[in-house]
C-alpha cells in the first residue's frame, strides 16, 4: 500500500467511526449527512451518494476534484457535494468537512435566522474561542435545490464573515468543519449539544 493508499485508508475509517458515533447520537438518520477530507490542494475524498452513515464501508466513499466531479465517472457523488468544495476553496486551512441532521438542528432552523450561542463552556471547541464567557451567531441559509447558488450564498456570508464557526441549512441541517476528522468531530458534538440546549430552553 503506498503513502496515498495509506491516507486515504486512515481518513475513510475516520468518517467510519464518526458516522457510526453520529447515527448512535440521531444525527444522521437514514441516508441524511455526507462528510469529505481535503486530501490535496485539488482532490477530496467524500462520501457517495445513497450510503447510509451508520453503515459506512470503503466503498461508500469516491475521490473528487474540487469543481465536485468524482474522478471515477462511474461514481455518484453526494448531492451537496458543492457545499464541502466551497468551504476548501474559501479557506486553505480547513482540512475536513460535516454535516449532520439532528432533530435539534433541523428545528432551530426552521424558527430562527440565526442561532445565537452564549455562555457555553463547550464554546472553547470552535475557532479563535478560548473562553465560555464568548458569543457566536450561527447563520441560517434558506434550502435551496440549486446547490451551486446556495453554495455561492454561503460563499459570499463567509467572506464577509470570516468568524462563522459554522452554519445551517433550514430544515437541512448543520455544516461544520475542522482542520481534520477528529477536529471537525468535536466542532459537531459541541454544536449538537448547544442546539439541544437552546432547544429545550425554548420548551420553557
Amino acid at each position: 500500500m503506498n503513502d496515498n493508499a495509506k491516507q486515504i485508508a486512515l481518513h475513510t475509517q475516520a468518517m467510519i467511526e464518526a458516522g457510526r458515533m453520529f447515527h448512535s447520537r440521531g444525527w444522521v438518520p437514514a441516508t441524511g449527512g455526507n462528510f469529505s477530507v481535503k486530501l490535496s490542494s485539488d482532490q477530496v475524498l467524500i462520501t457517495a451518494s445513497g450510503w447510509h452513515k451508520g453503515e459506512l464501508a470503503a466503498d461508500g466513499f469516491l475521490v473528487a476534484g474540487l469543481d465536485g466531479k468524482p474522478l471515477d465517472a462511474t461514481r455518484k457523488a453526494s448531492y451537496e457535494t458543492l457545499l464541502h468544495m466551497q468551504l476548501y476553496q474559501h479557506d486553505s486551512k480547513i482540512g475536513a468537512a460535516l454535516h449532520t441532521h439532528s432533530i435539534a438542528n433541523t428545528v432551530l432552523s426552521r424558527r430562527h435566522s440565526k442561532i445565537r450561542l452564549a455562555g457555553y463552556e463547550l464554546l472553547k471547541l470552535l475557532p479563535g474561542i478560548n473562553t465560555h464567557d464568548a458569543e457566536v451567531s450561527v447563520p441560517v441559509f434558506a434550502n435551496d435545490q440549486d446547490i451551486a447558488r446556495l453554495a455561492a450564498h454561503v460563499d459570499e456570508h463567509m467572506k464577509q464573515h470570516p468568524e462563522t464557526p459554522a452554519y445551517l441549512i433550514a430544515g437541512h441541517g448543520l455544516y461544520a468543519w475542522g482542520a481534520n476528522v477528529a477536529q471537525a468531530r468535536h466542532r459537531v458534538e459541541a454544536l449538537e449539544f448547544m442546539f439541544e440546549c437552546e432547544l429545550w430552553s425554548e420548551k420553557k
